[in-house]
Formats: C-alpha cells, structure tokens, sequence
C-alpha cells in the first residue's frame, strides 16, 4: 500500500487476545482494504511485507501475569520489524474478570511504549455491541442483562465499561462522552488532552455506529497504542491515509476489488467444531439440526470423572475421539456435519460442578484439538469453529502459524486459509452469526 518499491515494514501491529478476536480485526482491515497476516502465538523471524500485521495470543483467559508477557512479547517482535502503530485487541463483550486481563495488558502496553494515554472502546455497531454513558449494550439490552452473565469463564455482571475497567487497573479511567464524539475528531482530541491533565491513563469512548468510530478513528491515529474491539479498525486505514502513511487511491481500488481478500478454492466436505455456549452458537446449532443436517454432540462428563487418572483420562480421550471421527467419516459421504459440545447455561454449570470450570474447558478443547487433526488427516479442507479458546485450540492442534485473511462471511468473522496449505478455516467467535451462520459459511466456499 506504501509508494515505495520497496518492502516496507507493516504500518500497524495488532496484539489480540484470542484467536477468534484476531480473525475478527483482521477482516475488518482487509474489508478496508489492507493487506493483511494473521500469525499465530508470538513468531520468530522477519515481518512480511503486508500492511498490517495481527498477532494471534490465547491470552483472554489466561492469569494476568502472563497475557501480560506474551503481550509484551508480541509488542516487542512487532517493535523490532519497525511497526510504528499498534492496536490491542479485545472482545466487543469486554470479556474479562476483576484481575484482568484487559486492564494489565492495556497499561503494560502503554509503559513499555512510554505512552501515557489510549483509549478502550470495544464497541461494534454492526454486530449490535454499542457503548453510551459508558454502559455496554448488546442490541437494545445492557451487556449484563445478556447471556454474557451467563458466561463459564469471563461472566459480565456489570455493563457500566469504566467500573469493570477501573477494578483491574492501576491508573485512573475516564469516559469519553457521546455527545463529544458526535461533534467530531477535534472535540475528542480536545477532550483527550482535558483526560490527561486529570491522570487519566485510559478512557471509555461512546460510540452507536460506524461514524461515531470513522471519527474516533481520525481523532486516535496518532496515538501509538489503541485498545478496542474490531469495530474501530475499520475506520483507521482512511484515518493513516490523510496522514500520508498509506496511499489512499491504492486503498480505494483495494476496497473496490476485494484484491486483498482472495483466498484459494478449496472443495470438499466441511465440518463445524462448535465448543462455545453463547446463545447465538447454540440458536446456530439449533437452526442446523432444524434443517435435519448431521450432528453430534459430546458430553464432556464421557471424557472425564472426579478421580480419574491421568491414564483413565488419556483411554476415554482416545475412546472418544476415534467415535466421533468414525462417525463424521461415515456421515461426510452425504454432506457436511457439526460435532458439538455446546449446552445450555444450567448444564454447563452441573459439568463444571463435577469437574471443575477450567478442567472442564480444558478437556473438551483437548477432544475438539485432536478431533481436527483426524478430520483433516481425512482429507476435510473446511472447517469452521465456534468458540475463541476451541479456535486456538484447534489451530494450534493443526500447527497453523500464518493464516491469510480473506471476505467476511458476516461482519467479524472472514474466512482464512491456513499460509502454504489447502485448508480453510473460519473461527468464529461464540456471540457472532445469525441462525444460519455455520450454513451459510460453508455454502460460500463449496
């Protein structure tokens, strides 16, 4: 997108905190036009020559200390390839706890970019997520009165975004009115400037569409660090292009053509991994069996019970690993399948009751991670996953470092192809998708 001929480093460096959210940012750029790498964990080597990098972490979940570090890291391979602009990225629900992580991550981010000030905006109008007064809503219902409440990891019992963010932060949070955002890029960089005077290290930005974003972008361009969900990235290719850093006629014929999103074709059956338990993965899941389409769900109790031995455990895994792909292979002959361990909230918390919350994610991401491996040793070029931690689970089960971005197949959620090899993959984040998502993916790609 630079005039040079020469290969230039990537003008933004995305650090985001699961795998579904990088995907998710990453289409955002693409859609605006950019070139566009997603990597996952935090890679060794040379930057390539694209405009923006997106580094993939599975840090959303993880103790504080250590998406801490690994977001460190990123920021510091990003730094050493000569980015100059970088964006942390979180999920348009602010999925988080009291400890973190979007809090620690976000100021570590600032004190090792000497940067006092960024802003935290997860808003992302199209997916129904906007932010007033400082309060989260999903469609018109605040963010606590959703199932996000419901949430086995990072339940959302409160929609007010500076409270949550002000319980895991050391500086002082501010809020970002909307009636300031909608005079426009001075009056917020006006109020910017008044934040810090008061020691605000990171403040709350309204925004209820796309042009409350389009002008948060151009108001937070030059700031070295962003933190926000995807919505924002839209906006800030134009915004970087008014300062000269990208040609902006070569952004526009990139945006026309959708040059930037050509992924290979890639036939075959397909095969939905759904581990999530948002509302709209299980409607996803209804609508799928509605229509009589082959699926299969798991319960995780047949992979584990208070007591079991490490070997107990790894025969069960095995046991039922080998029947679902006996399965998937025998019902892949007629069409495309769905293999679920998704449940509704009660079941969930009875699951977790007898195993634990985290041994209970953990074993079913372990199911999901090997049952991708057999899928595609079988010759299954397309998957799509619901779910961010069965994503990166997935993904790092199939040893994918490098994934092109390619079109959307509903807003936050693109295909992508695994770099140097015929496999697609679509991650979808739990929240994402109308009741014919996991359909309507695998109809555009057949």
């Amino acid at each position: 997108m630079n005039n040079s001929t020469t290969p230039q480093a990537p003008l933004l460096g995305v650090i985001a905190d699961d795998f579904t959210g990088a995907t998710d940012v990453a289409s955002m750029l693409v859609r605006a036009g950019l070139r566009v790498l997603q990597v996952i964990g935090v890679p060794t080597g040379p930057l390539p020559a694209v405009d923006a990098v997106v580094v993939a972490l599975k840090s959303r979940t993880t103790p504080a200390a250590d998406a801490v570090a690994e977001s460190l890291a990123a920021l510091q391979w990003l730094q050493a390839g000569g980015v100059q602009r970088f964006y942390f990225k979180y999920c348009s629900t602010f999925d988080s706890t009291p400890a973190g992580n979007i809090g620690p991550v976000a100021e570590a981010l600032l004190d090792a970019l000497g940067s006092p000030f960024s802003i935290a905006c997860p808003a992302f109008p199209e997916n129904g997520r906007s932010i007033y007064r400082g309060h989260l809503f999903v469609g018109d219902a605040l963010l606590s009165d959703t199932g996000m409440r419901e949430h086995p990891l990072t339940p959302m019992t409160d929609a007010n975004l500076v409270r949550v963010l002000q319980a895991q932060s050391r500086g002082k949070v501010g809020l970002v009115r909307h009636d300031c955002v909608a005079q426009g890029p001075d009056a917020i960089r006006a109020r910017f400037a008044t934040l810090r005077t008061e020691g605000v290290t990171l403040a709350v930005v309204d925004a209820l569409d796309n042009t409350d974003l389009t002008r948060l972008a151009d108001a937070c361009a030059d700031l070295p660090l962003v933190t926000a969900g995807s919505g924002l990235a839209l906006g800030l290719p134009a915004a970087y292009a008014t300062r000269g850093w990208l040609d902006a006629a070569q952004l526009a014929e990139a945006c026309a053509s959708g040059r930037a999103a050509q992924l290979d074709q890639i036939g075959g059956r397909g095969v939905v991994l759904a581990g999530s338990c948002s509302t709209a993965t299980l409607g996803q899941i209804a609508r799928w069996k509605s229509a009589d389409r082959p699926a299969l769900r798991i319960n995780p109790l047949d992979l584990a019970a208070p007591g079991d031995s490490p070997q107990a455990h790894e025969h069960k895994l095995a046991a039922l690993t080998a029947q679902c792909l006996a399965w998937a292979h025998r019902q892949l002959r007629q069409g495309d399948v769905l293999i679920h361990a998704s449940a509704p909230a009660d079941e969930v918390r009875a699951v977790q009751a007898q195993l634990g919350v985290q041994a209970a994610g953990a074993q079913v991401e372990h199911l999901f991670a090997r049952i991708a491996q057999g899928l595609v040793a079988d010759g299954v070029g397309r998957l799509v996953v619901a779910g961010g931690e069965t994503s990166g689970a997935v993904v790092q089960a199939l040893g994918v470092q490098r994934l092109l971005v390619g079109a959307s197949i509903c807003p936050g959620v693109p295909w992508t192809q695994a770099q140097g090899r015929p496999l697609l993959l679509a991650l979808k984040s739990g929240n994402f998708g109308g009741p014919d998502f996991f359909a309507d993916a695998l109809a555009l790609t057949a």
